[in-house]
């Protein structure tokens, strides 16, 4: 029997749903009751992780360990959270439940580490500022390259963008326009680490490896819930 997955999601909506999607299309199936059983808690009133990051807002700490309390009291027998910067609050997921919860930021840079040893990582204020993918980069032996404080403004703006809903063709070539400035600095792969970026940005928008933290998100889940 596979595991049943409790989601921490709604940070926001589309990325949630775009993280149902790929577990769905990734679960190896021959029929319809083969497919993985989520829970899932799309809560958008979580506090703004980007905000509390700067100081300007409560954090999200306690409302994370709530959702996983209530999706262990559910049925989840293991945990995944679609959001990059809420990993900043890992520690306080995992020690509420008693539950295995699922780390997105240790999948992606073990990820990375096949793809170059130079990588250029999109990603909030908040994952930045916790220092996630730095830090768990370099301990790989990665170097993580990031933009300047102009670059990351326009990030945060796009992101913003993004999370009300606009996908449009703006939105995407400025994304588009962040990852070459990445790669023009040596950067020969790039981190999606913000789940709401391959929204607007894929493969074929950059010239190199593209590290999409839904999809290998997605993997993660399907491998581990299928394991015996």
């Amino acid at each position: 029997m596979s595991k049943i997955v409790g989601v921490i999601g709604g940070m926001g909506p589309a990325a949630t749903v775009q993280y149902m999607a790929r577990v769905q299309a990734l679960t190896p199936t021959k029929r319809e009751q083969d497919h993985l059983r989520l829970i899932v808690d799309c809560n958008p009133h979580v506090p703004d992780r980007n905000d509390a990051a700067g100081g300007n807002g409560a954090s999200p700490a306690e409302v994370l360990a709530g959702m996983a309390r209530g999706l262990e009291r559910a049925g989840a027998q293991m945990l995944a959270m679609p959001c990059n910067a809420a990993h900043a609050y890992a520690a306080d997921i995992q020690a509420a439940v008693s539950i295995p919860f699922l780390n997105l930021i240790d999948a992606v840079c073990d990820q990375a580490v096949a793809a170059a040893p130079s990588v250029g990582v999109l990603a909030a204020d908040a994952c930045l500022e916790a220092g996630l993918y730095q830090n768990g980069l370099a301990r790989r032996g990665v170097e993580a390259l990031v933009g300047d404080a102009a670059e990351q403004a326009a990030f945060m703006q796009l992101l913003y963008r993004i999370k009300a809903g606009d996908l449009g063709a703006e939105v995407r070539t400025g994304m588009r326009q962040l990852a070459e400035n990445l790669i023009e600095r040596g950067a020969q792969a790039i981190v999606a680490g913000c789940t709401e970026v391959p929204l607007v940005l894929g493969p074929s928008d950059v010239p190199v490896p593209f590290v999409d933290s839904i999809e290998i998100l997605a993997a993660r889940t399907v491998a581990v819930a299928k394991q015996p």
